[in-house]
């Protein structure tokens, strides 16, 4: 990489977003020292639908395409993401480069103000939860059948807005990452443990996405490609990606590597909690655990593993975890519990259709009124 060649990053324009960018960005200067990064914002098709539940959008690239887009034109050299809104699935020439040390991937209960230091089960029967992730959803609702959920959207600062000024929330549920990165952890009441909500594929790691054939920026990110976030987040990409789940799909993990193992949970769940199937799977390693003490840029025509480039993680170790992560999802698949998927797909879209509908009529009455106001339409006059 040239010294004063000028690296152009491309970033959501949420405070959220930013953060992550500059803390890629600022740790790679530690390594280049001599680099200029430039911050490219833009909005997203999931930046400008607010209205609706993501899993009500049917779209599974909602907050990376027109980042992706920036990427295949070359305006930009590589993008930041939060790795959980990322499909499993890239473009053709699009990789994950690398992939950020991972931080909290818990779930944490954000209490109104008025239930300030309380917990789930302090709660009265009813409550109202606000969160659009049916993964959230349908966990909690297992152990809390009385609550009710409604849909909140927005970046992060506008979600913590709305649970203050509106009553109509007593509490929201939001990743401990993003509340610790924008340096609000004072406001998390409770951390969700496993038992109560395990967290979504990749959540808490970053992932930068860039060229397949950008030599130069491969090269670049491996000195920042963490060895354990990459396997785990590997085994849970390649677990979704079999299920063909996402943001339609309640789907849970929980990873650890540790004593040179694997060890994955993966969980289905019903849109309303009553059905699910949690299953285990733990995969030996390879001998020596450590990654290779000189990065390697891959070369054009190297594997990736669920979308994610080895750039000096050990590839056999990477294949191990791709396994895994599809053995994982064959369990369920293979057993019973494959209805479960079926069902929530189905109800979503039927959600879909029925809202579709709702928003057809509301414009043909919007438009009706217009007309009436104009005179357009025949009136009647009791005489």
């Amino acid at each position: 990489m040239s010294e004063k060649r000028l690296i152009k990053v491309g970033s959501r324009k949420s405070e959220l977003a930013l953060k992550q960018t500059n803390t890629v960005i600022n740790k790679l200067k530690e390594y280049h020292p001599d680099a200029t990064f430039e911050v490219v914002t833009m909005a997203t098709t999931g930046d400008k639908i607010l209205d609706a539940a993501l899993s009500k959008i049917g779209e599974k690239s909602l907050f990376t395409r027109e980042l992706e887009n920036a990427l295949e034109d070359k305006s930009v050299d590589f993008v930041v993401h939060s790795l959980k809104d990322l499909p499993t699935n890239l473009p053709k020439n699009l990789v994950v480069g690398c992939v950020y040390k991972r931080d909290n991937p818990y779930d944490a209960v954000v209490m109104h103000p008025k239930h300030k230091g309380k917990t789930l089960k302090d709660l009265p029967d009813g409550s109202v939860i606000g969160t659009s992730s049916l993964r959230r959803q349908s966990q909690i609702s297992r152990k809390f059948p009385t609550f009710k959920f409604e849909n909140i959207r927005g970046n992060v600062n506008t979600r913590l807005k709305k649970l203050d000024d509106d009553n109509k929330y007593d509490a929201t549920i939001l990743a401990v990452a993003g509340l610790d990165r924008m340096g609000w952890s004072h406001r998390i009441d409770q951390v969700l443990t496993s038992d109560l909500c395990m967290y979504a594929v990749s959540q808490g790691a970053m992932g930068v996405e860039c060229r397949s054939d950008d030599k130069d920026t491969l090269e670049m990110l491996s000195v920042i490609h963490d060895n354990d976030t990459v396997l785990q987040c590997v085994a849970e990409r390649s677990f979704l990606k079999t299920l063909e789940g996402g943001c339609s799909v309640p789907v849970s993990v929980i990873t650890e590597v540790r004593d040179n193992q694997l060890h994955i949970d993966g969980g289905v769940f019903s849109i309303d909690g009553s059905k699910h199937k949690i299953v285990h799977i733990s995969k030996d390693l390879c001998p020596d655990p450590k990654p290779s003490s000189k990065k390697v840029c891959r070369t054009e025509d190297e594997k990736t593993y669920a979308s994610v480039v080895s750039n000096g993680v050990s590839k056999e170790e990477m294949q191990h975890c791709e396994d895994a992560g599809y053995e994982l999802a064959r369990l369920i698949l293979d057993s019973d519990a494959g209805h479960i998927i079926a069902e929530a797909k189905e109800e979503i879209r039927l959600a879909i259709i029925e809202d579709n509908k709702k928003k057809m009529e509301e414009v043909k009455n919007k438009n009706n009124e217009t007309k009436a106001e104009n005179g357009s339409l025949p009136t009647t006059e009791k005489v």
